[in-house]
């Protein structure tokens, strides 16, 4: 798989598979068997996706509300042991949210509340460093310009080795780049086909030289009724390319930007062969023309 880069001269600039696995549904309840998540792993691994995405928040809300705040991490981080394979992962993860009973979300951006949550992250993956250590959203609470500060004692700990921001604007990461200078590397938002108001973002990391990694990157296509109707130029290239329409999404995404590194879900083998296989997928200008006015 073609690679990208993440990080910088300052912190070291890691290259990992241009298409990353988000862990956010990964969990062992329901129809998910440790098994086929192990599995889903070793594909990832064998397709050469190496840029894992996980939070403190994940885990089966459902089933364990508020005790569900780490299990996401445990279950990566005792995968990645079973097989053997941390020296090839680059295992991503976030805090600054809280997971409450009924499956519920919270947010707590408090200095108390960030520092320990590096620590108990630290302590789930089995780490010595994060590697890469994202704030998970701005608290409506607290003052951007604190949480900023906050990310900068973090970052001079020495317990994460790269600092990224989630679900900001651009008026956010210009000012979290300027305080946090190289420890700043990267920001997760939200864009898909569906969902493209991450555009302004994407500009500004290009022009900041720091990765972006869309969230939820096949949003609007997993419904094929919604695909027909909503997104044709997306179906109409897969069928023309005989490839999945979730495969030309992910292709697109990575034409909007050589910093932009899609980290779609999956659960299955199958899945993330499938998003993989995305990187080699090179579209033509018209076709990127028919997909962006899509």
């Amino acid at each position: 798989m073609q690679t990208r880069a993440i990080g910088n001269d300052t912190v070291g600039r890691v290259e990992v598979g241009a298409i990353g696995l988000g862990l956010m549904t990964f969990d062992q309840t329901g129809h998910q068997p440790r098994e086929q998540l192990v599995e889903t792993v070793r594909a990832a691994l064998d397709a050469g996706v190496t840029l894992f995405d996980t939070a403190d928040a994940y885990g089966p809300g459902q089933e364990l509300g508020a005790a569900a705040q780490g299990e996401n991490e445990k279950l990566i981080a005792s995968i990645l042991d079973e097989l053997g394979v941390r020296d090839r992962v680059l295992l991503a993860t976030k805090g600054g949210c809280l997971r409450t009973d009924g499956g519920g979300w919270a947010q707590d951006s408090s200095p108390e509340h960030l520092h320990r949550a590096v620590d108990d992250s630290l302590q789930r993956l089995g780490v010595e460093q994060i590697a890469l250590w994202q704030h998970h959203r701005p608290d409506p609470q607290r003052d951007y310009a604190e949480t900023i500060g906050i990310l900068g004692e973090i970052a001079a700990t020495g317990k994460v080795r790269m600092i990224g921001l989630s679900n900001v604007d651009p008026d956010q990461i210009r000012a979290a780049k300027e305080a946090l200078g190289d420890a700043l590397v990267s920001v997760q938002n939200q864009y898909s086909p569906k969902f493209r108001s991450s555009e302004p973002e994407i500009e500004v990391c290009t022009e900041l030289g720091l990765a972006f990694l869309p969230w939820s990157p096949l949003g609007g296509l997993s419904d094929a009724k919604e695909l027909a109707t909503q997104h044709p130029a997306f179906q109409q290239v897969a069928e023309a390319r005989g490839v999945s329409a979730q495969q030309v999404a992910l292709a697109w995404e990575l034409a909007q930007s050589p910093v932009v590194i899609p980290i779609p879900g999956a659960k299955r083998p199958e899945s993330i062969r499938d998003s993989a296989a995305a990187a080699d997928l090179e579209l033509t200008p018209d076709e990127l023309t028919a997909l962006n006015r899509d």
